[in-house]
């Protein structure tokens, strides 16, 4: 059951009862369903060009760090083309598509460069503000970059055409547990990651790692945190605070409060939040524990963003109707309201200051879905963050 809000109308819902269990050792990692995706691709396109099914395939990440190698379930050819399957490993994530078979069905087309399409199990996404097209596949940007990389090992994509199918068997079923049905991705899951890896933030052994780093760092004699959401947040904002020691950089997740009330009560000076328009959203709207089972974006407070800077009446409406944190963001860049991407911020650091009592020094920045460009501030972050600093 999610706490109630407390006497400055901010809370921390609970985690869901799956995310609660506390691994006893280091955490293991796994494997996004992108990165599955691509081996299955890469092992049927294999297939077509050798004749003979890989027991074992490799496939790049998307930083190029590693190689992993994954076991092929099945491979074999089908019609005038070849499919092939491999089972994911989610590691230590409570992740319901822990043991999905992500299958990838090959075949030759005449164009050449590679064809991306999603079948049986993959959702078809039905509304803007996920950054993909309005009735295609709910295969992201990442996983799509990911499976040509490994189709592309194995054949010149300039000079051969090849289509590539995914379908996850259950996947239907599987995403009844997720929010697609909420965003609107129908008919099953989303081909997802960022970095080809599975880090398990949503258990509680995350949350005590939080709150671990914001102990090395005050053994540290640091006095400023910075709180980031994931990989391109924290790129992002080691290039708009420089000066900072990696120590001082820390993947929240979703346990924001958790990690504000640990930094303050080490008597921390200051804290940095540095995010992408969904968490902020859930943040400025008194949201601390961003898991998305426990809160959801209200588009009525972004209504009421909106309005308060500045935006007509159809923007506001356009923003109360919409889909996710991102859609309205995009609303507002499209709209050219800037001012609205720096009230969030400035919300966001006047509701965390207060969770703690002002026992510290808040700014917030918003960074685009690359992590590329600062899209706002607080007003206190302008004067400190080295904007220029940020690059694609």
């Amino acid at each position: 059951m999610a706490e109630r809000p407390g006497e400055d109308g901010l809370r921390e819902p609970n985690l869901p009862a799956s995310a609660r269990r506390v691994a006893t050792g280091k955490l293991r990692y796994g494997w996004t369903t992108g990165t599955c995706s691509a081996a299955a691709a890469k092992a049927a396109t294999l297939l077509l060009r050798d004749g003979d099914p890989p027991a074992r395939v490799e496939v790049p990440l998307p930083k190029g760090e590693q190689r992993p190698a994954f076991p092929v379930e099945r491979c074999e050819r089908d019609g005038d083309g070849a499919i092939a399957v491999v089972v994911k490993d989610a590691g230590d994530d409570p992740d319901v598509t822990h043991g999905a078979h992500l299958t990838a069905r090959v075949t030759l087309v005449a164009e050449p460069g590679i064809v991306l399409r999603g079948g049986a199990g993959v959702g078809t996404v039905t509304r803007p503000g996920l950054g993909l097209e309005v009735g295609g596949p709910a295969i992201n940007q990442g996983p799509r970059a990911q499976i040509t990389a490994a189709v592309g090992e194995v054949v010149d994509l300039t000079r051969v055409g090849v289509a590539v199918e995914i379908s996850v068997p259950g996947g239907e079923k599987m995403a009844r547990r997720t929010s697609n049905p909420r965003l609107g991705i129908l008919g099953g899951i989303s081909i997802l990651g960022t970095t080809g890896i599975v880090r398990p933030f949503s258990t509680a052994a995350w949350r005590a790692s939080v709150g671990q780093a914001i102990d090395v760092m005050d053994a540290q004699g640091s006095k400023t945190v910075v709180l980031t959401t994931g990989g391109r947040t924290e790129k992002a904002a080691r290039k708009l605070l420089p000066e900072l020691p990696e120590v001082c950089f820390v993947e929240v997740g979703d346990f924001t409060g958790y990690a504000l009330k640990r930094a303050a009560k080490l008597e921390f000076e200051r804290c940095v939040f540095v995010g992408m328009a969904g968490k902020l959203a859930k943040l400025a709207a008194g949201i601390m524990m961003t898991h998305w089972t426990r809160s959801k974006v209200d588009p009525l407070f972004l209504a009421g963003v909106t309005r308060e800077a500045g935006g007509g009446d159809a923007l506001v409406a356009a923003v109360a109707a919409s889909n996710t944190g991102r859609h309205a963001w995009e609303l507002w860049e499209a709209a050219g309201l800037l001012a609205a991407s720096d009230l969030l911020c400035a919300k966001v650091a006047g509701n965390l200051a207060t969770y703690v009592k002002g026992a510290l020094l808040v700014d917030c920045a918003i960074v685009d879905f690359e992590g590329a460009r600062l899209a706002g501030a607080s007003p206190g972050a302008r004067e400190r963050l080295k904007v220029e600093d940020l690059v694609g």
